[in-house]
């Protein structure tokens, strides 16, 4: 096999800081690690600013007035609170902190490893390395590492599942406690009604950001779980099909990146509806009632992400043509 290591991608271009990793396009090894360097990044921020909401909350005043971030989201799965949203202990936050500040030091030293010491191509390492080196003309490789990634991602729903279900339980605004979610609801009439709007028999202009139950909320993500694994099995074991590469041409990393950003600005877009008007997902005792300066950051987001995948899209399909 030839590997090419031919960076035009980003040579069209005289501002450097649109590079980015574009330079690492064509090689496998060193886009490896800088993809677990940013996730290394990702995890140090989130410990780093839980450790620091930790040491500066004040108990008895609400979490939304101290402009927290990221424990009221923790609050939300359940840590830490009781009877009302109160919070009864801090020690469960100041925990998850450290635990994604250690797996930000693991995958900080994995994305050094992957720069300095492995090959920059991951085919010329051979052995079982080299099945992880793809191209971008080949859809079989790509659908293969699209397929893991889809594992891992219905794993991760599953696990919030487990939380909800097994391990503590999450907090319900309706109760205004925490509890076990023991009988999820897996009608798929209800689950896939929302995606649509329909909730309750009725059209809702809100779609899923309408659920008002921690029933549903679960049952979904169980669904998403199911539907991510069993996608993510499809797509190793499947090549793609002709007419599906031909609707989503694969034949570069721009355009992967463009449908990676079309997605990002989706989920961006279906948050800023939760954030600002769903108070089961976002309980008031967490979030406030005035939301909407929240939600426009998503929304914000959400449009960057976009337009994004509408530079990136043009890009490929320049470099196609």
């Amino acid at each position: 096999m030839a590997v090419s290591t031919d960076r035009s991608l980003a040579a069209d271009t005289n501002l450097s800081w649109l590079v980015g990793n574009a330079r690492l396009t064509d090689l496998s090894g060193q886009l490896l690690g800088a993809h677990i360097a940013h996730a290394g990044l990702i995890m140090f921020w989130a410990g780093a600013t839980t450790i620091t909401e930790v040491t500066r909350f004040i108990p008895g005043v609400p979490m939304y007035e101290q402009r927290l971030t990221l424990l009221p989201h923790l609050a939300t799965l359940g840590w830490g609170v009781g009877v009302g949203g109160e919070v009864v202990d801090t020690y469960s936050y100041f925990v998850i902190g450290i635990l994604h500040l250690v797996a930000s030091a693991v995958l900080g030293a994995g994305g050094l490893f992957h720069v300095f010491r492995a090959p920059a191509v991951l085919y010329n390492a051979g052995g079982w390395v080299s099945k992880f080196h793809y191209e971008w003309n080949d859809p079989k490789q790509l659908s293969l590492i699209l397929g893991h990634h889809l594992i891992i991602l219905g794993l991760g729903a599953f696990l919030l599942v487990l939380k909800a279900m097994t391990f503590g339980g999450i907090y319900d605004t309706h109760l205004g406690d925490v509890r076990l979610v023991t009988s999820p609801n897996l009608n798929p009439a209800t689950i896939f009604g929302y995606l649509v709007g329909i909730k309750d028999g009725s059209w809702n202009l809100l779609g899923i950001a309408s659920v008002d139950n921690l029933e549903d909320v679960i049952g979904g993500h169980i669904w998403i779980s199911f539907i991510l694994i069993a996608g993510g099995i499809w797509h190793i074991a499947v090549k793609p099909f002709a007419w599906v590469h031909k609707l989503l041409p694969m034949t570069n990393g721009e355009a992967i990146l463009s449908y990676s950003l079309l997605g990002l600005a989706l989920i961006a877009f279906i948050s800023s509806a939760f954030v600002g008007y769903n108070t089961t997902v976002y309980p008031k005792e967490f979030y406030g009632s005035e939301r909407q300066a929240l939600a426009s950051i998503q929304f914000f987001l959400g449009v960057l992400a976009f337009l994004g995948y509408v530079w990136h899209s043009w890009r490929s399909r320049q470099a196609y043509s």
